[in-house]
């Protein structure tokens, strides 16, 4: 019988032949195929989208009371229990699943994969935005942490969502932080952006921060006006190096860093509705919209080369989130 440290020799031999391997990193092709079967992730906001987080919305509309009238508003909601609808008027649900499925064929038709949240959202008034409570970045998941009463919960359901489908989760977003992944754009492979605003707080900001600078990222912070929430209301990627933006909503600062990074872009104007920048591209220029563009917009848009895909969205826009708002490509080809 081997002695006891004649025996530990040959553990640390064993150890020392079979050492880590820390290189490819966590987020390089090879590793996560290897290792998680497929390439998950995104590291741009326009490269072809091969699968897609959404939720159909279902009985969580039976929540709202049209009884339940906000005299400051006209709008709905119940600050007690802490839901709120964020427009004047409520559709009947059908017509928001009728929409809602439309886009789902839309981006079956362009070859997406769509996944769903696993159910447990009869309290979520605001589940069918799956666009907020993750960010997809290289290599997978953040899990962010919602800042409304109404959205708190979520969290759980797209962890177990993203647990089922086999993504890595590289951060939850914990302590007093606050995120909402409509408040954050992909600019290029080695840039992003956030927005800083009632819904996203710096202790998350530094917790994201944390994630994309281990992986060469920056992340640059933009200010949001007033009580905007999401920078997804004031710009979007439609191209590899094009933007469509609301210059009244961004500071000047962040326009001239967009040239800086030579990425072109087009302004929409009052005569534009403004739900038509809570789009989604689904490949370099090739950009799902909602109606409401002037013909000068288009115009300007088709100019630039960028095929615009039409889909109605104005029912589900009601509850206070567009077809941007709606889906969390969990894959994008790099460009």
């Amino acid at each position: 019988m081997a002695s006891s440290a004649h025996a530990e020799h040959l553990y640390q031999t064993t150890i020392k032949l079979f050492g880590s391997e820390p290189e490819p990193p966590f987020e390089d092709e090879r590793r996560l195929l290897a290792d998680w079967g497929r390439k998950w992730g995104v590291d741009n906001d326009v490269g072809k989208i091969r699968s897609i987080l959404m939720h159909r919305p279902g009985s969580e509309l039976g929540m709202v009371d049209p009884a339940k009238k906000l005299e400051e508003t006209g709008t709905f909601g119940d600050l007690e229990e802490g839901w709120y609808w964020q427009s004047d008027e409520i559709p009947p649900a059908d017509d928001m699943r009728a929409q809602h499925d439309q886009l789902v064929e839309v981006l079956r038709a362009e070859g997406v994969e769509v996944h769903f949240l696993d159910g447990g959202t009869d309290r979520l008034l605001k589940a069918c935005y799956t666009r907020d409570p993750v960010i997809m970045v290289k290599g997978g998941a953040i899990v962010c942490r919602m800042a409304p009463r109404i959205r708190q919960g979520e969290e759980l359901i797209v962890t177990r969502t993203l647990a089922n489908l086999g993504i890595p989760i590289l951060r939850t977003i914990h302590s007093n932080g606050m995120l909402e992944g409509g408040s954050f754009a992909w600019l290029n492979p080695q840039t992003a952006v956030v927005g800083r605003s009632i819904r996203v707080n710096d202790e998350a900001i530094s917790q994201l921060d944390d994630v994309l600078k281990r992986q060469g990222v920056e992340l640059i912070v933009v200010d949001l006006c007033g009580y905007l929430i999401h920078i997804d209301g004031a710009f979007v990627m439609v191209d590899h190096d094009l933007a469509l933006v609301d210059p009244t909503q961004l500071p000047f600062w962040f326009l001239e860093r967009l040239k800086e990074l030579k990425i072109r872009t087009i302004e929409i104007t009052p005569a534009d509705n403004g739900w038509i920048i809570n789009g989604l591209a689904v490949a370099p220029g090739r950009y799902i919209m909602g109606d409401g563009a002037s013909n000068r917009t288009l115009d300007a848009i088709q100019q630039a080369g960028v095929d615009i895909i039409p889909v109605q969205y104005h029912k589900m826009q009601l509850n206070g989130g567009g077809i941007h708002c709606s889906t969390t490509p969990l894959e994008r080809d790099s460009l």
